[in-house]
């Protein structure tokens, strides 16, 4: 092929000028879009330590560090990495049952993240193998590590409202629109699971096959429980008395209590924003320790 004649190559750039241009703009933006993907894919479990102790005031740098938490392997919309920490059986002993630990579901419920640190220290102690533990104490990071922190996660989206809820699909969204007047802040997504929060949480649940699931929130200072036989609902753990307040569609209790058949206890911490007091924290723990040495 003979080569371009200059004058010829310059009357075809003039003459598809717009497209060009238009061509370049894509690729610088994908060039910019990869940079900032890979940017934020590469924080690691010690950068994400340095934003939660930033974050919470209760919870120092050393102390997140120390538990050496890991990329669960997937992350937030965001792309912030979902953590998770296994307090695994020990050598020798059979575990009574498996238990996953979660909080900061909705990120503008702070206490919840804070108090689930403040366990794990204490797991980090006397963990004796009498339970297999998985804890994740962060599981909305986009909601909860910016300056005006959120329920919702980055997507707009209350991840306790955006599980299945088998036999009646697509109930979590007319629930929405017709129960909740459309309220932003129990929007359930468009579909159940478009969240890679919650399909995390799924995936954790079907693999690890906990015995009993335990959620950490705020700020309405009771125990919930969901399961298919709610008799064994404890009546009081801490300074947290019983209330149950049923089930909604697309929640964590119908999905996985109701469903699954995976008890779920709700413990509300009678304030988003502010810690328990050192004994209130402890009497949380001994007691739901109790009632898992009875129960499981």
């Amino acid at each position: 092929m003979p080569p371009l004649h200059p004058m010829r190559f310059i009357k075809i750039c003039n003459s598809n000028y717009h497209l060009i241009v238009k061509l370049i703009n894509t690729l610088l933006c994908g060039l910019l879009l990869l940079i900032s993907t890979n940017s934020q894919a590469s924080i690691n479990a010690d950068q994400a330590c340095q934003k939660i102790s930033n974050k919470l005031a209760s919870v120092s740098l050393r102390e997140c560090k120390v538990l050496k938490l890991k990329p669960s392997g997937f992350n937030s919309v965001n792309d912030f990495p979902i953590l998770i920490k296994e307090y695994p059986p020990l050598k020798g002993k059979k575990p009574k049952g498996r238990v996953l630990l979660i909080g900061g579901t909705h990120g503008d419920e702070l206490a919840s993240i804070s108090v689930v640190f403040k366990w794990m220290k204490k797991l980090e102690k006397h963990h004796s193998g009498l339970f297999h533990w998985h804890v994740s104490p962060l599981m909305n990071p986009d909601g909860a590590l910016i300056k005006r922190q959120n329920r919702l996660n980055a997507n707009s989206v209350d991840l306790n409202r955006n599980f299945e809820t088998p036999g009646a699909n697509g109930s979590a969204l007319t629930y929405w629109a017709n129960k909740t007047q459309r309220n932003k802040r129990r929007y359930p997504g468009e579909r159940p699971l478009s969240e890679p929060e919650t399909q995390w949480l799924k995936q954790e649940i079907e693999q690890f096959k906990p015995d009993v699931i335990i959620s950490v929130h705020a700020p309405y200072s009771l125990v919930d429980y969901d399961a298919p036989n709610r008799n064994n609902a404890p009546k009081r753990i801490g300074y947290l008395h019983r209330n149950l307040m049923g089930t909604y569609p697309g929640s964590l209790g119908n999905y996985a209590g109701i469903h699954l058949g995976i008890p779920v206890i709700t413990l509300e911490l009678p304030h988003a924003g502010i810690m328990p007091n050192k004994q209130q924290i402890s009497h949380l723990w001994t007691d739901l320790i109790r009632w898992l040495i009875k129960n499981l």
